[in-house]
């Protein structure tokens, strides 16, 4: 029984082993059901590859294969209501022993499937028809969330998104965030499958999907105009972000050739250049929070186009990008008010003079990363201080120029500041610290590891800053 077309989809893999079995058995990463019609496949099962079998609605083994390596992929229809087998009855269970989950409302059991992950809500449709039905609310499938390293996620893409176009033929209404992250196997074709299905689609996450490139990236941008959070993170092949040229074509002389996407993640896209933040900055003009972490290739040049396209960034990390510069510093200060949160940590062209190029501009900014910037002095943290009055966190652990000096004037100008790292800043002594808990009594967090500071400075700290976590390298003090 079942349908014969997701038979054909399922088993046309060709890198699994198929296993026989008395109803439609292959090889896949979940196991789907068909619905009720039999026109349309329905996954109810997606499970880890070291389950001994599956089991059907009965208890009874549908299988008599061992598993090996991969999960299978199952077709059967939705669980029955009854046994109809002529020779088999069923002796009635009493109203008294019920299970007391049975005798919940609908909306109570769609409540509590709302909490479930994509792969326990599938086997839970496996149960009986009335969880069948209910597992396949609409209300919830706003979200797919796939992870795991050897899971089939371009086959259960496919599947997932035609059974919920059964109600609205190819296309997804509902289905607004798709997060598959660290999914080794998604391929471009998962990716265009999304872009073709899914036009609401407004959040979308496949960090660590390393096998994905700029093509699929393309499509999903072009065929997703409400898409807003897009996280690529650890995505290598991915250079640039951009609408493909079809789609450039179609668009309107006053919509642009612009892309509404406001967070952007492409940390660890090592191959980045300028070029490439070029057009990125070129169409995603809308953005507010772009990470750069690792993009090892970008430049200060790169950071001028971006101030020259995007003029709204709250947020923006390009740590550990070795070639910004106090240049770089510069074009970041042009963001003025808007900037709130900013990391710059182990950019080691950056000195004093770029500090202060932020502190003049972006008066409101609140979080500072400047770990690892060994050319920062006491100078550069007494004008960010003067500057930034309204700053909450503030990292400039291996700063090995920073001493009490610069300690002293941040806590006599910053007092809501709630989270100070100072780890390995040689220069730093006990009276430095105990200056700041004196004047910051909402200190939450201070890092002090591998500082030169006593226990009688640590309690210090303590005694004044009550709800403050130490973190240090002292084992006199607990």
């Amino acid at each position: 029984k079942g349908s014969s077309s997701i038979s054909s989809d399922v088993s046309s893999s060709t890198d699994h082993t198929p296993t026989q079995a008395q109803k439609n058995v292959a090889t896949s990463e979940g196991s789907f059901w068909s619905s009720p019609n039999h026109e349309m496949e329905s996954p109810a099962l997606i499970c880890p590859p070291n389950l001994p079998g599956f089991q059907n609605g009965r208890g009874s083994s549908t299988s008599s294969s061992s598993i090996t390596g991969e999960t299978v992929a199952m077709v059967h229809d939705p669980p029955p209501t009854r046994l109809t087998h002529p020779l088999i009855r069923l002796a009635s269970r009493p109203q008294k022993e019920q299970a007391s989950i049975e005798r919940l409302p609908d909306h109570s059991m769609v409540h509590i499937f709302s909490f479930l992950p994509t792969n326990q809500l599938c086997r839970c449709a496996r149960v009986c028809r009335r969880w069948y039905n209910l597992a396949w609310d609409p209300r919830l499938w706003r979200t797919i969330r796939l992870t795991g390293e050897t899971i089939n996620v371009d086959r259960a893409l496919k599947v997932l998104t035609r059974r919920l176009c059964q109600d609205t033929p190819n296309v997804c209404l509902m289905l607004e965030t798709v997060t598959v992250s660290g999914c080794r196997r998604l391929t471009d074709r998962g990716l265009y499958t999304i872009a073709q299905c899914c036009p609401e689609l407004r959040r979308l996450e496949v960090s660590g999907c390393y096998n994905i490139s700029n093509e699929a990236v393309f499509d999903v941008v072009s065929l997703c105009p409400n898409l807003e959070h897009l996280d690529v993170s650890g995505c290598s092949k991915v250079t640039c972000i951009s609408l493909t040229r079809e789609a450039s074509i179609k668009l309107s002389p006053l919509h642009g050739k612009q892309i509404s996407i406001r967070y952007l993640d492409m940390t660890d896209c090592f191959v980045l250049e300028d070029e490439g933040l070029h057009t990125i900055a070129a169409h995603c003009t809308q953005l507010t929070h772009l990470y750069l972490r690792r993009c090892v290739r970008l430049t200060d040049e790169g950071l001028r186009y971006l101030m020259i396209y995007c003029p709204s960034i709250k947020e923006l990390s390009v740590s550990d990008c070795r070639f910004v510069s106090d240049f770089g510093l510069r074009e970041i200060a042009k963001l003025e008010s808007r900037l709130r949160y900013l990391s710059i940590a182990h950019c080691g062209r950056v000195t004093d003079v770029g500090i202060r190029y932020v502190a003049k501009y972006c008066s409101k900014l609140r979080y500072l990363n400047a770990r690892g910037c060994e050319g920062i002095t006491d100078h550069g943290v007494e004008y960010l201080a003067k500057n930034c009055a309204k700053l909450k966190s503030l990292d400039i652990g291996k700063c090995p120029l920073v001493s009490d000096t610069g300690l002293e004037c941040l806590a006599l100008n910053c007092f809501n500041l709630k989270r100070l790292s100072l780890k390995s800043c040689e220069s730093i002594t006990g009276q430095g610290l105990q200056i700041v808990a004196a004047n910051c009594f909402d200190l939450q967090l201070l890092n002090v590891q591998d500082c030169e500071v006593s226990v009688e400075a640590l309690r210090f700290v303590k005694r004044h800053c009550k709800r403050c976590v130490i973190e240090h390298t002292n084992p006199a003090f607990f």
